[in-house]
């Protein structure tokens, strides 16, 4: 029995294995018989990983090697650190441009807080009165 997060398989493989798109995801697993978690656990005579109950004695085969994922993302936003609370601040540059969601007409701006390359000079505005945050 498997629980979330769960791998994500793709259905027409002709062979019936999922495809190795190197960014599925590890699955928790439950025991059978008890429902406790299993632990990973090597099987060294038959040289397989295993998913072990370490309240009972039951025991699956892994479908995959892979027991942990740690995925590292370096990009920052464009608008990260921004809060709700920016439209107060008063040694912000102030502008007259309409807020598409509640359509008042005051909103103060900053340029993007991404640096690199090839990001061009963006401009963000933040409405004063909802918060919201609008190119």
């Amino acid at each position: 029995m498997s629980a979330s997060p769960a791998a994500s398989q793709n259905d027409g493989q002709a062979s019936g294995h999922p495809a190795k798109s190197g960014n599925e995801q590890v699955k928790f697993r439950f025991c059978g018989d008890c429902s406790n978690m299993l632990a990973p656990k090597e099987d060294r005579i038959n040289n397989k990983l295993m998913y072990c109950c370490r309240m009972c004695q039951y025991s699956e085969e892994a479908d995959s090697a892979c027991i942990f994922r740690n995925n590292i993302y370096n990009v920052i936003g464009e608008t990260a650190g921004v809060t709700q609370d920016v439209g107060s601040d008063p040694t912000l540059p102030r502008s007259n441009k309409r807020c598409p969601k509640c359509h008042e007409v005051e909103a103060v701006f900053f340029q993007s807080q991404q640096r690199s390359a090839e990001t061009g000079m963006k401009l963000f505005y933040v409405c004063c009165s909802c918060g919201h945050i609008f190119q």
